[in-house]
């Protein structure tokens, strides 16, 4: 509720971020060659790249799961979970077992809260299992989905779109194939987390206005 109360009373920031001009190379980049995106045709791409570990992550997802949900039926918005390490490969099969099954809704949330709030170690496949279980997810179609080829591939696809924008930190957005951001980059070294994640959104829509009129 906190946490709910501080987004509501932080949209004024959203807000003035939206009517300041923000700066290619300090708070966005502008990415060398444009990358090819999965949207439908007529859509434009966002990804978030995230991990499920990251407390950054964790703090910015009400902001943006609120953002997600009011945007225009142009965008096409998606979450990837990054790969930098070998042992992030169980939590990328996680979510996109989660985005598989349609169960991101339900449970994409409450893995953030039982990292960050309960502690508990979701970094294995059989407590990955166990709490999906425990969550009302069916357990034998949840592991065939995680063990399947698809995920194995899925996991791939993140990894290479991760290192095509170049991404070394999360959480970071990715605008179409042109341009990433993140709340560090849009907020810069002294503003507080939360009004960071709100200046790298409203830095986001403008990126999408640019992308909508062809620049």
């Amino acid at each position: 509720m906190a946490q709910t109360a501080a987004v509501l009373g932080l949209t004024g920031v959203a807000g003035h971020a939206a009517a300041q001009s923000f700066q290619e190379g300090k708070h966005y980049v502008r990415l060398s060659q444009q990358l090819s995106v999965t949207a439908p045709e007529g859509k434009i791409e966002v990804v978030e790249f995230f991990w499920y570990g990251c407390p950054h992550c964790h703090a910015f997802e009400p902001t943006l799961d609120a953002w997600a949900r009011k945007l225009p039926a142009d965008v096409a918005f998606r979450r990837v979970h990054v790969g930098f390490r070998p042992n992030f490969e169980p939590q990328q099969r996680l979510y996109a077992t989660l985005e598989a099954l349609g169960l991101v809704d339900s449970l994409h949330r409450k893995v953030f809260h039982a990292i960050h709030q309960l502690r508990q170690r979701l970094d294995r496949p059989e407590d990955i299992f166990a709490f999906v279980e425990k969550n009302g997810a069916d357990r034998a179609k949840f592991v065939e989905m995680y063990n399947s080829f698809g995920m194995q591939a899925k996991v791939r696809q993140g990894k290479q779109l991760a290192e095509a924008y170049k991404i070394d930190g999360v959480p970071a957005l990715g605008i179409h194939g042109r341009y990433y951001t993140s709340p560090a980059l849009a907020g810069g070294d002294n503003t507080p987390e939360l009004e960071g994640g709100l200046r790298a959104l409203a830095l986001t829509d403008q990126l999408v206005a640019r992308v909508r009129k062809g620049a």
